[in-house]
Parts: structure tokens; C-alpha cells; sequence
């Protein structure tokens, strides 16, 4: 792609999510989801593949219609209220209507059917961007409405996609695929502390996006896209392999790695609320997740890929990927769990 034009479409995603974030009105707002949504469709189909023109025409219909729904809820609410501000929903109607668009638009179960499959027809990079930056606008709006939208509705999202997440991972052998429901289950632990400590929900979203960028980024480097071709990362590079094992075990939020500390306070804030049972089907769900991570990590640290070769290769074409961000995603999604205290002191 034209560096000009790339450079103009990475801009126009950068302004549509700054215009969200500033946003007190829904038009605003509105116009901030269209333009982001506008600016990632032609980085989803420049390689002209029929998988990605698919993608991006998938992507570009759910989106289209998560955005009609929140022109029509704002409009709804401006009608009732005489007020088009994010924090004034009194109407009930227009609130679960704005949380569906917005569960819409971000992947949250059950309406999460697009996400794998749009993801599985981008290449990494762009893959990269769908998982991590188009998820801050519509989170930043959820969390600004938080307050005025039915606490069960909320937990009902956040339970089903940590469910949907982790069961919908278990057959896949694609590492998108399995990537995508990653994401689902992720935004689900995200969605369920929403309203009860919502620095926790900017911890989550901070820490999947640094594991999700470290996971993306080894992938590239590996130039893997099914679990079948993991097992070659281990010949080709064994320090990179063990890191991106410990990555996805970071993920799964096993201690002492990164992924661990949002699951812990999340589950700790549920325990607070006085919401045991909701806690135990969470930690359950992280369970049924932990598993396709663990296949992952057999795959690529445990397996080594068949060789017909008697001898082993004596020199390897070394790349010409940069891993100065790959290095600085590894090392912060393994080793931030003794910063606990002083990221929470931060974020509140």
C-alpha cells in the first residue's frame, strides 16, 4: 500500500477514536465509530484476496448495523429526554439498544458470530489492529453508560462471552480463529467489573492489548497461521518459541505472568460485590480457555515439527522483521504481576 495513503487511513483510525473518547454527545460519538469503521475497511481488503474482500465486507455490513442502532437509540433518547448527552439515558429502551450496538460492535456473545470469521481473512497485522485498537472506542462509550444500563444485561454479556470464549476456542486449529474467541472472552471479563470498578475494565483492556500485540506480533515473526505450523517455530527460533509459550500462558491468566493480574482483582471486586456464584462461573470459564492456550503452547514449545532431513539445516536466512516492538509486548506481558500495587494506584 501507498505510504501516503497508509499513513492517511492510521490517521483517520487515530481521529475517530480521539473523537469517541472527547465525546459527551452521541452524534459525536457516532460520527467517531463511522469514521474508524471507514478508516480500517480498505487496510482489510488491500490484498485483494477473496477471503479479506469477504472480511471486510462482513466487518463493514455488522458495523453498519451497530451504527444504525445507535443513531436510532440516540435519536430515541434525544426524543424522550430532549438530551442527546452519554450520560443522560433515563429510557431503558434506548440504553439496552446502545448496549446491544455497542456489544455488537466490539464482538461481545452473543453477538460475537462475525469476529472469527472476519478475523480469519485478515493477515496479522491488520488482525492485530481489529483485536486491540477498534476495541477502545466502543468500550470507552460502554463504560461512560455503565451506571444507567440494567446490571444483569451487563453480567448476561459478560458471563456469555467468557463462556462462548472459551468453549468456542476448543476445536479450532486455526490461530486466528482461536485468537478471536480469545478476544471474546476477554472483553467478557472486561464487561462483567464494568460497573462495579471500571479502572479494572481499563487494567483488562490495558493488559489484553499488550498480550494480544506480543501473541500477533510471534505469529508474524513465525509466519504461522495454524497450529500445525507452530511446531516448525521450535527449529527456527527456540528463545522466541519459549517466549511466545509463556505468552500464551499469560493469556490463559496463570501466575506469575501478566495475564493473571486483571482475572485476580476482577475475581476479588466480584467477591466484594457479594457475588460468589458469578466469580466461580468466571474463574470456571478461564479454565475451559486456559485449555486451548495450553494446546498452543504443546504445540509450539513440546512438539517438534517431522523432518526428513537427516542432518539438520547448518544456516537459516535471517529475517528482516523488526522485533524491538515484539521484545518490548514480550517482556511486559510476562513480567508486569509484581507492579500490581503500583499500576493500581495508578489506574484509580
Amino acid at each position: 500500500m501507498n505510504p501516503y495513503v497508509l499513513t492517511a487511513l492510521l490517521s483517520s483510525l487515530g481521529l475517530g477514536t480521539t473523537l469517541t473518547f472527547a465525546s459527551s454527545h452521541w452524534l459525536l460519538a457516532w460520527m467517531g465509530l463511522e469514521i474508524n469503521t471507514l478508516a480500517i475497511t480498505p487496510l482489510m481488503a488491500q490484498h485483494h484476496h477473496p477471503r479479506a474482500v469477504e472480511a471486510t465486507t462482513k466487518y463493514f455490513l455488522t458495523q453498519a448495523t451497530a451504527a444504525a442502532m445507535i443513531l436510532f437509540a440516540s435519536t430515541t433518547n434525544a426524543w424522550l429526554t430532549g438530551e442527546w448527552t452519554i450520560n443522560n439515558l433515563s429510557s431503558p429502551v434506548a440504553s439496552t439498544m446502545f448496549t446491544a450496538a455497542l456489544a455488537l460492535k466490539s464482538g461481545l456473545a452473543p453477538m460475537h458470530f462475525w469476529m472469527p470469521e472476519v478475523l480469519q481473512g485478515l493477515d496479522l497485522l491488520t488482525g492485530l489492529i481489529m483485536s486491540t485498537w477498534q476495541k477502545l472506542a466502543p468500550l470507552a462509550l460502554i463504560i461512560q453508560m455503565a451506571q444507567t444500563v440494567d446490571p444483569l444485561l451487563l453480567t448476561t454479556l459478560g458471563v456469555m462471552s467468557t463462556l462462548v470464549g472459551g468453549w468456542g476456542g476448543l476445536n479450532q486449529t486455526q490461530l486466528r480463529k482461536i485468537l478471536a474467541y480469545s478476544s471474546i472472552a476477554h472483553m467478557g471479563w472486561m464487561v462483567i467489573v464494568i460497573q462495579y470498578a471500571p479502572h479494572l475494565t481499563v487494567l483488562a483492556l490495558g493488559t489484553y492489548i499488550i498480550m494480544t500485540s506480543a501473541a500477533f506480533l510471534t505469529l508474524k515473526m513465525l509466519l504461522a497461521t495454524k497450529v500445525s505450523t507452530l511446531a516448525t517455530g521450535w527449529s527456527k527460533s527456540p528463545v522466541l518459541a519459549s517466549a511466545a509459550a509463556l505468552v500464551m500462558l499469560s493469556l490463559g491468566g496463570l501466575p506469575p505472568l501478566t495475564g493473571f493480574m486483571p482475572k485476580w482483582m476482577i475475581l476479588q471486586e466480584l467477591g466484594k460485590q457479594d457475588l460468589p456464584v458469578i466469580a466461580t462461573i468466571m474463574a470456571l470459564a478461564a479454565l475451559i480457555s486456559l485449555y486451548f492456550y495450553l494446546r498452543l503452547c504443546y504445540a509450539m514449545a513440546l512438539t517438534i515439527s517431522p523432518n526428513t532431513a537427516a542432518s539438520t539445516t547448518p544456516w537459516r536466512a535471517h529475517t528482516t522483521q523488526t522485533s524491538l516492538l515484539l521484545a518490548i509486548f514480550t517482556i511486559t506481558a510476562l513480567g508486569l504481576l509484581p507492579m500490581t500495587p503500583t499500576i493500581l494506584m495508578l489506574t484509580t
